[in-house]
């Protein structure tokens, strides 16, 4: 059975639930689908045959997706129970973004380099696909650290002229050795230095909606460690493929990158 539905992506603020003013879900965006009342159990939803975060709200069970980048303008098909429900997923243009590096190793890797991003690829892999099946009642996240945000997510970025896969992030400015607050509870997925991200902290909130803090000075939790939310996971560097001190702050659900802006309240930094 195939059933076609008109959703609207929506905003999730630390203080309050707005709608957005999408009117369709759009690549790195979300979308969620209310899926029927809290009075029978919840539903499983599937995106790709990845499980779904399913979370109650207003008597209602609702499925919050995540939509890949590289999602084509039109039909996403989700599976609900064994029903199939059809979303309209609407054009997006992300701009360009142009960086010079002068180390060419983050730009052109030997084998021996190769190795490690493929082994270091792989953990950073199994943490974003993990699917830790515990209550969520939230997607909304508490600012990291209170620099200015670049809107820089889903960029398609080129290194000394050379394409590079798109940003999957958001940069926020901030000093070197800044705290850095885990936004919501969680328990600590993986953590290492790795060659692109240098120091980096990944944090499963449950269901598959996971975070990412990347260029690290220094790392202050460890794998398997519950952390509360404004509890500090380490401070901000600028170790990896970086310019200078920031966070390069990753929101994933279903396993796919998403928009951090989605789940952030409103940037007052300015």
């Amino acid at each position: 059975m195939i059933s076609r539905f008109s959703v609207t992506a929506v905003l999730f603020l630390a203080s309050a639930l707005v709608a957005a003013t999408e009117t369709s879900p759009r690549p790195g965006g979300i979308a969620e689908i209310e899926l029927g009342s809290t009075a029978i159990p919840a539903p499983k939803a599937t995106l790709h045959d990845r499980p779904l975060l399913v979370m109650a709200r207003d008597g209602q069970w609702v499925a919050v997706a995540g939509i890949p980048l590289d999602t084509e303008p039109g039909d996403l098909r989700i599976t609900v129970d064994g029903t199939e429900l059809v979303l309209e997923v609407s054009a997006y243009a992300y701009r360009e973004q142009r960086i010079t590096v002068e180390n060419q190793s983050f730009v052109t890797q030997s084998q021996e380099q190769l190795d490690r991003i493929f082994s270091e690829r792989k953990i950073i892999d199994s943490a974003l696909n993990s699917f830790r099946d515990v209550p969520v009642d939230s997607v909304a996240l508490a600012a990291p650290v209170n620099g200015s945000r670049s809107p820089s997510f889903g960029y398609r970025r080129f290194f000394n002229d050379q394409p590079r896969s798109p940003h999957k992030g958001m940069d926020i400015a901030g000093r070197d050795g800044e705290p850095i607050s885990a936004p919501r509870d969680g328990v600590v997925a993986a953590t290492g230095n790795f060659f692109f991200n240098g120091n980096t902290v990944l944090l499963d909130h449950g269901q598959g909606f996971v975070t990412m803090y990347c260029h690290l000075s220094k790392i202050a939790v460890e794998k398997g460690q519950p952390v509360r939310t404004g509890e500090v996971l380490g401070a901000v560097g600028a170790t990896g493929r970086v310019t200078g001190p920031h966070l390069h702050f990753g929101t994933y659900l279903n396993g796919t990158a998403v928009d951090p802006a989605i789940f952030l309240p409103t940037d007052t930094s300015d």
